[in-house]
């Protein structure tokens, strides 16, 4: 095939200390390839502004006042990551033959994005970028990210081990992601269920170039929670499960404190009807949590809101 036009798509949201440094490498990154002959001239940069409260809407713009291949999409109100980058996909697969999403902080090695194009043009229509290690992570940082790939898998979420949102994806994989309407996406487990071809790169991760990531724990945590609750009805099954137990204890339960009473071995006890107390109000309080997490989904779907609005688009 020809060279393809590739469009990079980072999402920012309050990265106006790292992003001339993203410019710049992301603009020589995109040099290069050209000069190797292995994407089109017409490829471009195109950044999604999550509504951020400090310069880089004004950067974004004065990049491409000076050159046209730096685009960029200003969105009216925060939407988050996730729906930030799918309004970049949208808007790319208008003009490009494929886009790779990667975040403003360029941990994720832009040098991988070489190898995801020489395999898109082998004939992959998704390329994830997979960590090939974790060493510079802290203790807490590796086991919580295990721990989060653990429990989606446990759950029955297709999803990579130490794959973020670093990918290629063609245009017909972008145009087949479209028809999720979801207003609730997991991006991770979407794209792995469209049963298209795929291929890894592997990549060693760098250290931030300036700032504060913006994924913490609790972030961490609610995409957990996300990807859990928007591909499997398992947690409310286990519920069940959990349920039908504890109703064949109570018949044991039963039966011992009948044959207490009628052999006249009773004894007043106070802590273990406490304790039951307290791990049945658990329990039914955590049901009923998980519940009105499925049910917030559906309140949410149901209303079909759009996912975002795009203030400006400078092209």
């Amino acid at each position: 095939m020809t060279s393809p036009r590739l469009a990079i798509i980072v999402p920012c949201f309050n990265e106006q200390e790292v992003l001339p440094d993203t410019l710049r490498v992301l603009g020589d990154l995109r040099a290069r390839m050209i000069a190797m002959n292995l994407i089109s001239s017409e490829s471009y940069l195109l950044f999604v502004d999550d509504c951020s409260s400090d310069a880089t809407w004004e950067m974004v713009r004065r990049a491409n006042s000076s050159d046209k291949s730096v685009r960029g999409i200003s969105l009216m109100a925060n939407a988050g990551q996730q729906p930030a980058m799918i309004c970049g996909l949208e808007i790319a697969s208008d003009d490009a033959d494929c886009a790779v999403t990667i975040d403003a902080d360029l941990q994720d090695d832009p040098e991988a994005i070489i190898e995801m194009v020489k395999k898109f043009v082998g004939g992959a229509d998704i390329v994830y970028g997979v960590r090939a290690r974790r060493d510079s992570d802290t203790w807490f940082k590796r086991t919580s990210a295990h721990l989060f790939y653990r429990i989606q898998r446990a759950m029955g979420v297709k999803v990579l081990y130490d794959h973020s949102e670093f990918r290629l994806m063609s245009r017909r994989a972008i145009n087949m992601l479209k028809r999720y309407d979801e207003r609730n996406m997991f991006l991770r487990g979407v794209v792995q269920s469209l049963g298209l071809p795929y291929d890894i790169v592997y990549f060693t991760r760098n250290p931030r170039l300036a700032g504060e990531t913006k994924y913490n724990f609790s972030k961490l945590l609610a995409l957990s929670i996300d990807g859990v609750t928007s591909f499997t009805s398992r947690p409310m099954r286990m519920i069940f499960a959990l349920g039908i137990i504890i109703v064949f204890l109570d018949i044991i339960v039963g039966i011992w404190a009948l044959t207490s009473y009628l052999t006249h071995r009773t004894v007043t006890g106070w802590t273990s009807l406490i304790l039951s107390v307290w791990l049945l109000g658990g329990l039914i309080l955590m049901s009923l949590g998980v519940v009105g997490e499925y049910i917030g989904k559906i309140f949410l779907e149901v209303k079909h809101r759009p996912r975002f609005h795009v203030r400006e688009y400078l092209k």
